[in-house]
């Protein structure tokens, strides 16, 4: 008896110790620039994701995101989905992805902070999370 209640102690320590606890979805690390071109301003941003849910493919792991910016001028003006787009992975190794963006703004475009908002959507669970940053116009 005493070796079937151990047997079974071991068997469900085992199972607890060996169960991976599940990657929250996250957006990190973005980061936005603007860039003078001359006649307008040249807006990149990138950020990472990571926690998504990954499907396998053959010996691949996929994952499909879809993802949209919105910008926030000084003036506290919102442009919604100024930019939208989407990507899908196919790799044997697939713990963050990285999503860019890139759009134009108006030479005329008032100077000071502007926000950037990416809202980023998991298509394979529906989850969505967001993350912003901000970036300077200046003449």
């Amino acid at each position: 008896m005493n070796k079937i209640v151990f047997f079974v102690f071991v068997l469900l320590l085992s199972f607890s110790c060996s169960k991976k606890e599940e990657e929250k979805f996250e957006a990190f690390s973005l980061e936005a620039f603007a860039y003078d071109i001359g006649d307008s301003w040249e807006i990149n941003a990138t950020v990472n994701v990571k926690g998504f849910v990954k499907k396998e493919v053959g010996d691949e792991l996929s994952t499909s995101l879809d993802f949209r910016v919105d910008l926030v001028d000084p003036n506290g003006g919102m442009t919604k989905d100024i930019f939208i787009d989407s990507k899908e992975v196919k790799s044997k190794e697939l713990i963050d992805v990285q999503l860019e963006a890139q759009f134009e703004l108006d030479y005329n475009s008032p100077d000071g902070l502007y926000k950037i908002i990416f809202h980023i959507t998991d298509k394979y669970s529906g989850e969505i999370v967001s993350a912003d940053a901000e970036f300077e116009l200046k003449k």
